[in-house]
This record gives C-alpha cells, sequence and structure tokens, in this order.
C-alpha cells in the first residue's frame, strides 16, 4: 500500500515497501516494550514464563555467536546484532502476511548495510589510535596496494546490500509470476515455494548478513 503525501505544494510517493519497514519497526518496539515491562515484573524467586525463556533464548543465542565470531570482548556489539537480526527476520518473513517484504527495497537493505559500514570504520579508527594509525591501515601489506585496499572497504556494503536485496527480491517475483500463471490453485501449489522463499531463504539471508555485518566490524580490531 503507498502513501501518497503532498509536502509544499510537492506530491512524495511513499512506496509500500517502506511503509511495511515502518511497521516492522513499530511492531518491534512494541515487542521492545512489552519484554522490557514483563521483565521489570519477573521475580527470581518465580519460574520464568515461557515468553521469557524464549526471549533469555535469543538473547543467550546471539551473545554466544557474537562471542564466537567477534571474540569476547566485543560483546558490546552484541545488542546491535540481536536488534538486526530481529528486524530481518520479521522483515523478510513479512511476504507471509501477503505484503512485500521491505528487504526487497534497496534503499532498505543499504541503509542496514551502511550502519553496519560506519560501525566498521568508526571501530577501525578507534583501534588504530588516531587518524595516522587509520589511513595507515589502508597502505598495509604494501603501499601499491592502497587504491584496492579502499576499493574493497567500500564495496563491502555494496555486496552486503545487494547480497540481501537479489535473494529477497527474486523470491518475490517468482512468487508474483507464479501467482500469475497458476490463477485459483496457486495457493495450492505455492505453499511449499512460499515456506522456502519466504521462510527457509529469508532466515538464511537473516543470518548470512549478520555473520558479514559481524565479519566486518571483527576484523577492523586487527
Amino acid at each position: 500500500m503507498e502513501l501518497l503525501l503532498k509536502i509544499f505544494g510537492m506530491e512524495i510517493i511513499v512506496p509500500d515497501t517502506i511503509v511495511n519497514m515502518w511497521i516492522v519497526t513499530i511492531l518491534l518496539i512494541i515487542f521492545a516494550f512489552i519484554v522490557n515491562s514483563k521483565i521489570k515484573k519477573a521475580s527470581v524467586d518465580e519460574v520464568p514464563s515461557n515468553f521469557l525463556n524464549v526471549v533469555e533464548l535469543i538473547v543467550e543465542a546471539i551473545e554466544n555467536l557474537v562471542k564466537s565470531t567477534m571474540g569476547p570482548q566485543n560483546i558490546k556489539f552484541a545488542s546491535y546484532i540481536l536488534t538486526l537480526a530481529l528486524f530481518l527476520a520479521v522483515a523478510n518473513l513479512f511476504g507471509l502476511l501477503g505484503f512485500s517484504p521491505p528487504t526487497s527495497d534497496y534503499s532498505v537493505t543499504f541503509s542496514l548495510a551502511l550502519i553496519t559500514f560506519v560501525l566498521t570504520q568508526i571501530w577501525k579508527f578507534r583501534n588504530s589510535r588516531g587518524l595516522g594509525g587509520y589511513l595507515k591501515s589502508f597502505t598495509e601489506p604494501m603501499v601499491f596496494l592502497t587504491p584496492l585496499n579502499v576499493i574493497g572497504e567500500l564495496a563491502n556494503p555494496i555486496s552486503l546490500s545487494f547480497r540481501l536485496f537479489g535473494n529477497v527480491m527474486s523470491g518475490g517475483i517468482i512468487m508474483a509470476l507464479l501467482y500469475q500463471a497458476l490463477g485459483l490453485i496457486a495457493p495450492v501449489v505455492a505453499a511449499p515455494l512460499h515456506a522456502y522463499f519466504d521462510v527457509f531463504s529469508g532466515l538464511l539471508q537473516t543470518f548470512i548478513f549478520i555473520m558479514l555485518s559481524m565479519i566486518f566490524i571483527g576484523g577492523a580490531e586487527e
């Protein structure tokens, strides 16, 4: 569902993918408030509810993944990786409800990749102990490789965003063509394909995105 906004006499069309992105964001914010409220009401003397057990399981899984991939010293990035994983998982699964997944819009995937890129550069600058050390890192192991190092660094957010965008968008196109070709019997035939493109592929792309994000950020520490 597209939105038509009129600002200062100009008409701005907001694509349905962007609208869905905000819906996912609002749902996750509400989810965060619910978790926070339940944690505050929980007692250490009582058995946690099934809901809190699931939340704790997810948090511990992400923390263990961050420790094994980035090292225990980088556990501070677990909150970012968890937020990224939840957003991508919900966004990629949005196709099951008949909506356009936000991640089928390149502006969304590139924005997420850009956040990882900025975090990587900030962490690299901090570990280089100054501008001189940061710039010197691009000249290693040999000075004449500097252009390749710069291009490789700039290519990371592009490759990261295109990988997620391409997989989600291609799945959506295939399903749309299938529904148009099969008509009324499409829901019956398309069920296993939904399981692959929306569930398996969506969760797989979520895992790949957060793994590459951790590798990029963790690599900036070396």
